[in-house]
């Protein structure tokens, strides 16, 4: 029986964006299937203690620019810094991979592609123009997955992975959960990595 891990995130994260495809690849060569769970990570951060960026100290702030650099450079990665993440609403973008992976197919050339889109390109995600011509772009029909995700049971899967991320002790993203142990920040894929190698049993607190 295949291994799991449970891959929850946001296409609001540059984070997300810098660790997707080192993620992927690292779970194809594995051998591990993964299951995306796009969550609304405000809602998160509003449980689990976390702030907003503008709510954050300068000093904070500041740095963080300094490691987006770090890491667009570490993952060679065009990341534009004056990204407008925190100007829009993930939730329709968010619910379109529910969507996609609710029709069968998988949402991994989506993802990379709007994640390139919003931090590379700077394009805005909360526009339905701008997601259909994403979705068109990798040979999925834009049209019924739009409606989808814009549908109750998107919705609700949407809260459902709210609910289960906090039960797994998440508290941002992108997250990670092998065997019950949380791997938090993309900057864990190389850990998560030698996890799967080694074979090793999950620490858990």
């Amino acid at each position: 029986m295949s291994r799991q891990i449970d891959y929850f995130f946001t296409l609001s994260s540059p984070w997300a964006y810098l660790g997707h495809a080192a993620f992927v690849e690292t779970a194809t060569r594995h051998g591990v299937e993964v299951s995306y769970r796009p969550m609304p990570v405000r809602a998160v951060f509003d449980e689990t203690g976390g702030l907003p960026l503008p709510k954050r100290h300068p000093a904070r702030q500041r740095y963080r620019l300094v490691e987006l650099q770090r890491w667009r450079q570490r993952r060679g990665l065009p990341l534009s810094l004056q990204a407008r993440s925190g100007s829009f609403d993930p939730s329709l973008a968010d619910r379109l991979v529910i969507a996609i992976i609710a029709s069968g197919s998988d949402p991994d050339a989506f993802l990379r592609r709007a994640f390139h889109a919003l931090w590379a390109d700077a394009l805005d995600l909360a526009d339905e123009a701008v997601l259909a011509r994403l979705v068109a772009s990798v040979g999925l029909d834009a049209e019924p997955l739009l409606e989808a995700a814009a549908a109750p049971a998107s919705h609700e899967r949407y809260e459902q992975n709210r609910i289960e991320a906090i039960a797994a002790g998440v508290f941002g993203a992108p997250s990670y959960i092998l065997d019950g142990e949380l791997f938090w920040g993309q900057d864990r894929v190389e850990l998560l990595d030698e996890a799967l190698s080694e074979g090793r049993a999950a620490y858990l607190p």
